[in-house]
């Protein structure tokens, strides 16, 4: 079967009350249209082609990277018309699949089963018993139980308003069958439009079977059209995420409290503590602990590694049996090699930070090579900037940092080196020596503190 996707994205979405986009809302940290497009991709289409409309320019440019055909449809006057426009590119013969750019958890399973149902030459579309319908245009069905057709809400009457069979957005057809339909199709409703429901029920009335593929889940097929419906889609996505994670082993102490916004894999006995955000692509190794409301941005941990309460990690590497935090921050390009201890205000960036070493408290570490067992004392700072460009810091095996050291960069401390408590270091430190930088104290003799003016008492 030759099979062609045809996803309707140009949609301005008026009720989300936003400048962006309506499928580049955020679901699960990826845009509405990346989950569809993903959707999609599982059927292994011969070609996807996304009809934009408002905000073309900007849907184009997040999703730059992906192979589909754009089509534009410059008028926004309904899915028949934005079908349309697309359809000029797809083989006849063709099955097209169409699906719409804000309903993004439909599975790839329903998708199959849609596309199968329309294989034979029919037409297949999806549909789901609703509890509450409100916004879905409701499945009329014949007397003898065959879809007839679908009536929009604005347009249906009190009876069919109380139908709880609706039509989801998503249909599969000849792509032949579909030009000779959507030509015939009108504007005479209540937006002005042209339906892309009304060729349900012309093919119908032209004696074409139309077989209602019902979703296993109704959520699945459950559209954006506002803040609240995205909300509610989003505990959706978190409650199955959070399944997938216990199904796995994985200990959550809360699973209504941990928010996964990409892709996180976990080995075994890791467990994660209430109010975590996990973004982008992270994995934690065998026995990881993830301390309470911590955010880890595309990263890698190893096993047995603890992150503790309130850290930030982003596009960093963590080694083994590691202890991060509480409030540490490795930002991007940090990369901490086995059993290394970064503890509480300790910041670190684009810096490699060897076996064993320890930076305890109130530290920056940037663009620094940091050697195995080094100890970075309190307060002590890398600076790497120097208004124009950046520079390195090397701090060998061994190395001694006492609290509150300046590392002016480029400057390396060799191996075994100790630098005194409040030193400024502007040039290499030798080996197995303690360096010292500091202004020598006085004492000023007979200085007094400035007086203050006299306070008068308020009567």
């Amino acid at each position: 079967m030759s099979l062609h996707v045809v996803i309707l994205a140009a949609g301005q979405g008026k009720r989300m009350r936003s400048a962006l986009p309506k499928v580049l809302h955020r679901l699960g940290g990826r845009p509405l249209l990346a989950h569809v497009l993903a959707a999609a991709r599982a059927l292994r289409p011969e070609r996807i082609h996304v009809v934009v409309g408002h905000g073309a320019e900007a849907v184009r440019a997040a999703f730059d990277n992906e192979r589909v055909r754009w089509v534009e449809q410059e008028r926004q006057l309904g899915t028949a018309h934005a079908l349309a426009q697309a359809l000029p590119a797809v083989p006849r013969r063709a099955t097209v699949l169409v699906l719409a750019g804000d309903v993004p958890l439909v599975r790839p399973r329903t998708l199959r089963r849609l596309a199968r149902a329309a294989a034979g030459g029919g037409l297949a579309i999806a549909t789901a018993e609703l509890s509450d319908p409100s916004g879905y245009g409701r499945v009329v069905r014949d007397a003898e139980g065959r879809v007839a057709r679908i009536v929009e809400e604005r347009d249906a009457a009190a009876a069919e308003r109380a139908i709880r069979e609706c039509y989801c957005g998503l249909l599969a057809a000849r792509a032949s069958d579909l030009a000779r339909w959507v030509a015939r199709i009108g504007r005479r409703n209540a937006q002005g439009e042209y339906y892309l429901t009304e060729a349900i029920g012309i093919a119908a009335e032209g004696g074409v079977p139309v077989a209602a593929v019902k979703a296993d889940e109704p959520w699945e097929v459950a559209g954006v059209n506002s803040r609240a419906e995205l909300a509610a889609l989003e505990r959706r996505l978190q409650r199955a995420e959070a399944e997938r994670l216990l199904a796995a082993g994985v200990s959550l102490a809360d699973p209504a409290r941990v928010e996964v916004r990409g892709a996180l894999r976990c080995g075994r006995d890791v467990s994660i503590d209430v109010g975590c955000v996990f973004e982008g692509r992270v994995r934690l190794a065998d026995g990881v602990r993830v301390g309470p409301y911590c955010v880890l941005r595309d990263v890698t941990v190893g096993a047995g590694t603890e992150v503790l309460a309130f850290s930030v990690l982003e596009q960093a590497t963590v080694g083994a049996r590691c202890r991060i935090g509480p409030y540490a921050r490795l930002r991007p390009g940090a990369r901490l090699a086995a059993e290394v201890h970064i503890g509480n205000f300790v910041e670190v960036k684009a810096s490699r930070i060897g076996e064993g070493a320890k930076a305890n408290h109130l530290a920056y570490l940037g663009d620094a090579d940091v050697g195995r067992g080094v100890n970075v004392g309190a307060g002590t700072i890398t600076c790497n900037f120097d208004g124009a460009a950046k520079h390195r810091t090397v701090i060998e095996d061994g190395a001694f940092i006492g609290s509150d050291a300046t590392l002016v960069a480029p400057v390396r401390i060799a191996r075994g080196a100790y630098i005194g408590a409040g030193s400024t270091i502007t040039r290499d430190a030798p080996p197995g020596k303690l360096t010292l930088a500091r202004a020598r104290q006085v004492t000023v003799p007979g200085w007094r503190p400035p007086a203050k003016a006299p306070t008068r008492a308020r009567g």
